[in-house]
Formats: C-alpha cells, structure tokens, sequence
C-alpha cells in the first residue's frame, strides 16, 4: 500500500511539473529582437525579426520540434495557407530548438514547410525565453515522425503576432496546431484591412 500511494504521488507530482504556466509575452508587449540562423526551402540564412518587420507584420511561431504530429500539422497549415499570410503583407517564422540540419530538411519537405516560410534554430531556448516561454530539456529516448532521435529541448506551442512597430499584437497559445494558424491569420487579416 504504501508503495502505491508513493506511485500515485509521484505520478501526481509529475504531472503539477508537466503542466504548462503560460506567462508569455502578451498583446501590447514590446517584443524581443531577434536573429537567427533559419533555414527556407532548404537554404541556411539569417533572419533579422528587425529587419522582416520593415516590410509588415511577422508572425513567430515557436513550436516543440520539427516531424512530430502537432508541428507536422502545424507547419503543413501554415504552407497551406502561406499566400493569405502575404496577401495580409505578412512575414512568418517558426522558431523551434531543432538544429539547423533538422530545419533544412523540413523547411524543404513538401509534406510540412514546403518551402513557403521560414523555420528558425533558437538552439538552447534563448529566443523562446525572451518571449517569456517555458522550455523543456531534451528527453532521452524520444524520437520524431521519421523515427530519428530527438536530441534538443522543446519550446512551448505559442504564436506571436507582432506589428511594424515591434508590438506583440496577438499571443495565441492552448490551442491545436491548426487553430493556432488560423488565429494567427484572421489577426493579420484584421490589421491588414485596419492598416488601409
């Protein structure tokens, strides 16, 4: 008995430990500048978010890690809908802690980024703790879609909106991949048509 009741306990306390404390940057934060090394069709190069935000709002998007279910959907959904996201005048990123030989195959891959936009590598989790994101350690063992080993740590799933003038306009978190892009894109859309 009371090693079941250790058991539950340690299950219990485990999960409060998993559980996700959602103090992210939110609308009307200035956002953190940033550069990465990133990676578009294929092609290793730095993004500047100060530069990108030149020319329009840039969506960021962090995301846990490249070929697992949620970002597969994720990324695919954000290809698929790409030329709205421009259309909006619109620039998006993902941001993630794979290194940038992972980033180049997805960002490549037909099935996920297709090449549409860019993926970054915020190895470490600088990036994503700037933006006030919790991050995981890397678990050993854990392995991705195509069933190669998993070896960095996770960012949580939160996407940033941010406007010309470096403002987070709209932080979208707790919900699923999918509707995670179309929050993001009805927000472009509404400062598109506010921008005219």
């Amino acid at each position: 008995m009371k090693m079941m009741n250790k058991l539950i306990l340690t299950s219990l306390f485990a999960g409060v430990l998993s559980l996700p404390v959602n103090a992210a940057l939110e609308a009307g934060a200035q956002a953190p500048l940033f550069t990465l090394e990133a990676s578009l069709a294929g092609k290793a190069f730095q993004f500047s978010l100060q530069e990108k935000l030149t020319s329009g709002p840039v969506v960021v998007y962090f995301y846990p890690s490249a070929y697992t279910n949620g970002c597969n959907i994720q990324a695919h959904t954000f290809s698929v809908n790409a030329d709205k996201f421009a259309a909006a005048g619109a620039t998006v990123i993902g941001v993630s802690l794979d290194s940038i030989e992972r980033l180049n195959e997805f960002s490549a891959d037909p099935e996920y980024c297709a090449g549409k936009f860019a993926v970054g590598s915020d190895v470490g989790g600088k990036v994503a703790k700037a933006f006030e994101l919790n991050v995981r350690d890397a678990v050993e063992g854990k392995v991705d879609s195509r069933g190669k080993a998993i070896k960095h740590g996770f960012a949580e799933r939160t996407t940033f909106v941010i406007t010309q003038d470096g403002k987070i306009a709209a932080t979208i978190g707790g919900v699923t991949p999918a509707e995670n892009v179309k929050a993001a894109l009805e927000k472009v859309q509404q400062l598109a048509k506010t921008s005219h």
